[in-house]
């Protein structure tokens, strides 16, 4: 089974992660942060992997480091889930559209991490979340996690659904790219012969 779980903790969080790939969905998300709660929910929906995220973070400050210390245990955690990476797609690419906002997220399980984020999103709150660590946790998932992963607004005037839209977006291309190919499910999805 592809699964993995971790514990980590700093002065600023605590968290208890655990991803099984090959899931149903299921989501017990408690981040203290509501919109990130309902995101990383979306996230385990549109992805079919199966997410436990437990933090207790600073929120007393804001939502800065609990945002992206999530970002970090979840993409250790799923990169551990994956462990050679051997058989899988290795790519996905998804458009969502939500409502009058459209975004699409392209990723490669490279092991060589990089984010693009293409997205104008104002600064604000949406609850006890602040708009602009978006982009915070994205980075460290990515890093974290091994992938290149490209976000690209193409429109959007409702921030809710932009980032929603990002989230269900990433979750499908994740769904696509960690697929096993049946036909060379003893292979590596790479010329080089690692990723």
């Amino acid at each position: 089974m592809r699964t993995s779980q971790l514990t980590r903790q700093t002065k600023e969080t605590a968290i208890e992660c655990a991803v099984t790939v090959d899931g149903s969905g299921q989501a017990t998300i408690d981040t203290g942060v509501g919109f990130l709660n309902h995101m990383l929910e979306l996230l385990a929906f549109h992805s079919k992997m199966d997410l436990s995220v437990i933090c207790k973070g600073d929120l007393d400050v804001d939502s800065h480091h609990t945002c992206e210390d999530v970002g970090i245990a979840l993409g250790e955690c799923l990169k551990q889930a994956l462990g050679d990476k051997r058989g899988i797609i290795r790519y996905g690419s998804f458009t969502i559209p939500m409502d009058e906002a459209l975004v699409t997220v392209d990723l490669d399980f490279s092991g060589r991490p990089y984010l693009v984020f293409n997205a104008d999103l104002p600064n604000i709150t949406l609850g006890n979340y602040e708009t602009e660590v978006t982009e915070e946790f994205m980075r460290a998932f990515a890093f974290n996690a091994g992938i290149t992963l490209h976000i690209n607004e193409h429109y959007g005037k409702n921030t809710h659904h932009i980032i929603e839209a990002m989230f269900k977006a990433m979750g499908r291309a994740i769904r696509q790219a960690v697929q096993i190919d049946e036909a060379f499910k003893d292979e590596i999805s790479s010329s080089k012969g690692v990723l």
